[in-house]
């Protein structure tokens, strides 16, 4: 269920830092890419592919990198717990690693039931991976002098 919060930006803030803290972050193996199939049928991605999305155009399916893609992201994702209310956690997310590493993200939502509900894959350039996710780490493990 989509949450309708009004709050200050602060108490915006201290939220999505507890919202953070209790989410299962997971960092996934390998480098990855979307591989660009002329629309049309449906193609048949890779057991390993984590989305299929389409426009007008073309299907993109995001899988691992086979090494000659222009652009190879790391992927890191966030499950979170079902009475969380996570409104607005992409935003402030996403301007949080741009603030910290200079470039923007791609963000995927999903849905498991079994696991609280909505899910995200963040995709980073390959080379910030660790960057990005040490940073995620410090926002969760580190207290602000306001007490988060």
């Amino acid at each position: 269920m989509v949450s309708i919060s009004h709050e200050t930006p602060q108490e915006t803030r201290t939220r999505l830092r507890r919202v953070l803290a209790g989410a299962l972050f997971k960092v996934l193996p390998g480098h990855w890419a979307y591989h660009e199939h002329p629309a049309g049928p449906m193609p048949q991605p890779s057991a390993d592919a984590l989305a299929l999305v389409r426009d007008e155009e073309s299907w993109s399916v995001l899988e691992p990198a086979q090494g000659d893609e222009a652009e190879i992201f790391g992927v890191f994702s966030f499950h979170f717990p079902a009475a969380a209310d996570n409104s607005g956690f992409v935003g402030w997310l996403a301007g949080e690693l741009k603030d910290h590493l200079g470039t923007g993200v791609a963000v995927l939502c999903g849905y498991n039931s079994a696991q609280g509900g909505i899910y995200d894959y963040w995709l980073v350039p390959a080379r910030l991976l660790g960057e990005a996710v040490a940073h995620v780490r410090s926002m969760t493990a580190d207290g602000d002098e306001d007490g988060q």
